[in-house]
């Protein structure tokens, strides 16, 4: 998995009138969990783009005092209004506990239901993977090259890997319907 690096500086005052002071400086406050103890700290809000703003799944390597940690961004809070970075909570990664993650899923193949003239309707765009940090995928690939129209591809159908996937297995992750172009050709050549 793809491992995006930034530092944070430690914070002494832990409260809303040095968070405030913070963030008017460019940085947001954050906290480290999972580990013996947590660990408060401050990073600026530029270093955290990379890791927030993406469409993949990432580990972050925190750097606060000279000590780097392997982490993932368990949560973020945005201000309601502006949008604006507020507070992140990373959570410490151990290579003998598993760890829960939502992970993109990747479309592979042409299918031939859409070549027909079908429409390719995906439902889902992230799986919940639970794995060991060694084990957890960077993407979940879903072959569609076998979809024809009125075909759908669930949770259930894939292939297994080193990890466990929690969503239900009835849960459709892509399907190949038929487009109104489609249905209108049926119904004309039914008619004739």
């Amino acid at each position: 998995m793809k491992t995006i690096a930034i530092s944070g500086s430690p914070r002494e005052n832990v409260g809303k009138r040095d968070a405030k002071e913070l963030r008017y400086e460019g940085k947001v406050p954050a906290v480290l969990y999972g580990g013996k103890e947590q660990v408060h700290f401050a990073v600026v809000i530029t270093d955290l783009k990379d890791a927030i703003y993406t469409p993949e799944a990432n580990f972050v390597e925190i750097e606060v005092k000279g000590s780097k940690v392997k982490a993932i961004i368990k949560e973020l809070q945005f201000h309601p209004l502006t949008d604006v970075l507020l507070h992140v909570d990373f959570l410490q990664l151990f290579d003998d506990k598993e760890i829960l993650m939502e992970i993109p899923i990747k479309l592979t193949g042409t299918s031939p239901g859409v070549k027909m003239g079908g429409k390719l309707v995906q439902k889902l765009r992230k799986l919940r993977v639970k794995a060991l940090p060694k084990d957890m995928p960077q993407t979940v690939e879903v072959s569609i090259a076998k979809l024809e129209v009125g075909n759908l591809f669930r949770v259930r159908d894939l292939a297994k890997g080193d990890y466990t996937i929690t969503n239900t297995g009835e849960d459709t992750i892509v399907s190949v319907g038929m487009s109104r172009a489609l249905k209108q050709a049926e119904q004309a050549s039914g008619k004739k």
